[in-house]
């Protein structure tokens, strides 16, 4: 549990477990706290998992952090500080898995490294959108921070700190991040990932069909399709044991 300097700004990462190194890469709205019932199973077959808050989110450095997240920057600047973590940490290649969000770093970090990337899952990953971001997000996330309920409001305070929790969900469920303002469509940058690849994906999320995933599959060289039965969009607080499951049973196909 330390801090690195990434892009000049101070990030947040905690390195749990030896052997295989696979890389977790929170959603839009999380930070490392969201993988505690997800990396322990991982370390306990043997795998180093890496979590990092990314710049904004969680512990990580928020300065200057708003109109970042609007801005064109945002992907290639998440990649970036994504290189910078894994070289300081002297990772050549390892596995990469991320949710939601976390799924289109991933995506863009695999196209752009394919010699470092040994295998990607993503997890409730939209593929293309067929309306603005902004009018999808107005639509999907309405309530203010305070109509939301108990449980979720106490989820981002701990997740970002009570200063931070209110006005950084309101830019989440604005716009913004890597699914930017306008239409979405990561087809094209799917395709140029090379390495094997996992879509897990929930059959009633609240925020994309489940047809996203097997657009997303189809657009895979080297694609493999989950589906989780019964679902929602956070598969990995809803469904833990199936989440870890799916992983380590496609990175056990992909590394022996």
């Amino acid at each position: 549990m330390a801090m690195i300097t990434l892009n000049g700004f101070d990030c947040y990462y905690e390195i749990h477990g030896g052997g295989e190194p696979i890389v977790l890469l929170h959603h839009g709205f999380g930070c490392t706290k969201m993988w505690k019932d997800i990396f322990p199973g991982l370390v306990s077959h043997g795998y180093r998992v890496i979590l990092y808050d990314r710049r904004g989110f969680g512990k990580s450095d928020k300065r200057g952090f708003f109109p970042f997240y609007v801005s064109e920057r945002y992907r290639a600047e998440s990649v970036e500080e994504l290189r910078q973590l894994v070289d300081f940490l002297g990772l050549k290649a390892f596995h990469l898995a991320g949710q939601c969000e976390g799924g289109v770093v991933g995506v863009d970090f695999a196209a752009a490294f394919p010699e470092r990337v040994k295998t990607l899952m993503t997890s409730s990953t939209q593929c293309f959108s067929e309306i603005p971001m902004e009018e999808f997000n107005a639509a999907k996330f309405p309530r203010r921070f305070s109509e939301l309920e108990a449980g979720i409001q106490e989820k981002m305070i701990k997740w970002h700190g009570e200063a931070y929790a209110e006005s950084l969900y309101h830019q989440f469920s604005r716009y913004g991040g890597a699914y930017g303002r306008d239409r979405f469509d990561l087809r094209s940058q799917i395709s140029r990932v090379q390495c094997p690849s996992l879509v897990l994906y929930p059959d009633r999320s609240f925020l994309f069909k489940v047809e996203q995933g097997v657009a997303f599959y189809r657009h895979l060289q080297k694609g493999e399709l989950a589906v989780l039965p019964k679902c929602g969009h956070n598969t990995y607080e809803q469904q833990p044991e199936a989440y870890t499951r799916h992983l380590l049973e496609f990175l056990a196909r992909h590394t022996q």
